[in-house]
């Protein structure tokens, strides 16, 4: 066999032993189980083990039917009782004589503790804890004690008071601090710090009307506390054009930087300015912003 394995397919001495090998593993694992059953001992079942199995479902049997005799008994004895109530005032025990079990009686009671009330037999029926058959039993016998009607109740008499309109005050708007400004009608606080802010940056108004320069104070609000205000002479904080750095210019919300620059360039290279003459020979001042900022500087 080898020889012809060898000749056919090449096998050589070491592959056929292994080949054999194999094949003698194979017959032993196919062998082992057969020989397994045929020594192994045969299991027998107790003689009386089927009395057994019989006694314990008796048991069983016997110990079902103790309980449910019990419940029933326990049911028999529960006496029911169907007698006239106020389910508003009715606590456990009264709902439970009427045939409630005892989750039932609280779940109610927990209904009333928190503010619910029925006002007629027919309310009962929404409490899911209450059936259909139980609601017919005690629906007769319901007695809800007549409520206070409303029209009896007795008020007081309306009392008009007598609210002082208070007098309209008007301020400087230049000197006057956040609480002062707040007493101006149409203001308010918010209003009131904006204002402030504003006029610090400028160095105070000149005019009322730089009012709406304010964030958010538009032409009708200005109509409205026009009345209030008014400006003092001689409060506005001047800045010698002369001597201002870039830092004192650039608190003035008319002047862009490019502007604050070229008046600075200007000074430096033409000597100090005699006049507004000389602010229009810079080419990006226009005559608006030489208006807006002629009453805070000086030469």
């Amino acid at each position: 066999m080898r020889i012809w394995l060898n000749k056919n397919f090449g096998f050589s001495k070491g592959e056929f032993n292994g080949l054999l090998l194999l094949i003698l593993i194979i017959i032993i694992l196919k062998a082992i189980p057969v020989i397994y059953s045929a020594y192994k001992p045969v299991e027998k079942d107790e003689p009386n083990l089927l009395a057994k199995i019989q006694k314990i479902t008796i048991e069983d049997q016997k110990y079902a039917n103790t309980v449910r005799n019990r419940n029933e008994n326990s049911k028999a004895k529960k006496i029911v009782k169907l007698f006239n109530f106020d389910p508003n005032t009715l606590d456990v025990d009264g709902w439970q004589t009427l045939g409630l079990s005892g989750k039932q009686a609280q779940a109610i009671i927990n209904y009333t503790s928190k503010g619910g009330h029925f006002y007629k037999a027919e309310d009962l029926q929404k409490m899911y804890t209450i059936s259909p058959e139980t609601y017919k039993k005690i629906f007769p016998y319901v007695k809800i004690a007549t409520q206070p009607n409303s029209s009896s109740k007795s008020y007081a008499p309306f009392e008009k008071k007598e609210y002082v309109k208070k007098a309209p005050v008007i301020v400087d708007i230049n000197k006057a601090d956040s609480a002062q400004l707040d007493e101006v009608k149409g203001i308010g606080g918010t209003f009131a710090n904006r204002i402030i802010k504003y006029r610090e940056r400028l160095g105070g108004f000149y005019k009322k009307e730089q009012l709406m320069e304010v964030y958010g104070l538009d032409a009708n609000k200005y109509a409205e506390i026009e009345g209030q205000i008014f400006i003092s002479a001689g409060s506005l904080k001047m800045i010698n054009i002369n001597t201002a750095t870039f830092d004192d210019l650039k608190r003035n919300p008319y002047l862009s930087y490019k502007q604050i620059n070229s008046i600075l360039q200007y000074r430096k290279q033409h000597g100090n300015y005699s006049g507004l003459a000389d602010l229009k020979k810079i080419v990006i001042l226009n005559q608006e912003v030489i208006d807006k900022i002629t009453p805070y500087i000086s030469f």
